[in-house]
């Protein structure tokens, strides 16, 4: 299954989706930038948080050994997701995105189960 654009920042829901179903394909690593409490109230399945308020501090145990490996950072509408992402970009990981609308748009377009706030 190839790629999203590396041209840009952000994966679209439709593509996040397809990726994140693919038995194909396990290899993405998915991260929730959002703090504790967020988390705590919903998630998306399999996520990784790591709060945009500690990503320096956490980004270095985070991050695969392998830059090839393909990264889908989220938080709740896209905007934290987006630094969070360009940052990946910047220490090399440019195989990185945002998912689009965050996870109140997952809940609204992908999967109404899950909560919103």
């Amino acid at each position: 299954m190839d790629d999203p654009s590396t041209d840009t920042l952000e994966i679209s829901l439709a593509e996040a989706r397809r990726f994140l179903s693919s038995p194909a394909d396990p290899s993405w690593l998915l991260i929730d930038c959002r703090e504790q409490d967020e988390y705590d109230f919903c998630r998306l399945e399999g996520a990784r948080l790591v709060p945009l308020s500690k990503f320096a501090e956490m980004a270095p145990q985070v991050l695969p050994p392998d830059s090839e490996r393909p990264v889908m950072i989220y938080c709740h509408h896209g905007v934290r997701s987006m630094h969070a992402t360009a940052y990946f970009r910047r220490l090399g990981h440019v195989r990185t995105w945002s998912i689009a609308g965050g996870i109140d748009s997952w809940a609204r377009e992908i999967d109404p189960t899950v909560p919103r706030y």
